[in-house]
């Protein structure tokens, strides 16, 4: 038998996985690290998936302007975005994927521009 954390040879009990509580210890604390650190990325992945489901249901002419507590009540975070495209006067947009978004003030109200991805941001 050998410890299934350090590979080291086991004495004793035929049953046993670990060699000492070291080994024990250690091999839950990666494997409890492990499972959180994927918990995190899911977190993630999910609400970028979110996010684009959102720009893409309100931005259906590809360029379109909604209100920024609209997005947000449909579960939009904007501190989530895969990309940026900063376009020639400075102004930066965020990208889910495809579908992107800029803060914008219009008659005092927070807004967002909405915007599909075009083939002349990759450049």
């Amino acid at each position: 038998m050998h410890c299934i954390h350090c590979n080291k040879r086991i004495t004793g009990r035929s049953d046993k996985l670990y060699c000492d509580a070291y080994c024990k210890s250690a091999y839950h604390h990666e494997k409890k690290q492990e499972k959180e650190s994927q918990t995190f990325f899911k977190k993630v992945d999910l609400q970028l998936k979110t996010n684009r489901k959102i720009l893409k249901h309100l931005n259906v002419e590809g360029f379109s302007t909604v209100r920024k507590e609209t997005l947000l009540e449909k579960g939009f975070n904007p501190k989530f975005f895969t990309h940026y495209w900063k376009n020639k006067k400075g102004d930066v947009y965020l990208f889910c994927y495809d579908f992107g978004f800029l803060s914008i003030k219009q008659n005092g109200l927070d807004k967002y521009l909405l915007v599909q991805w075009q083939s002349y941001m990759e450049s």
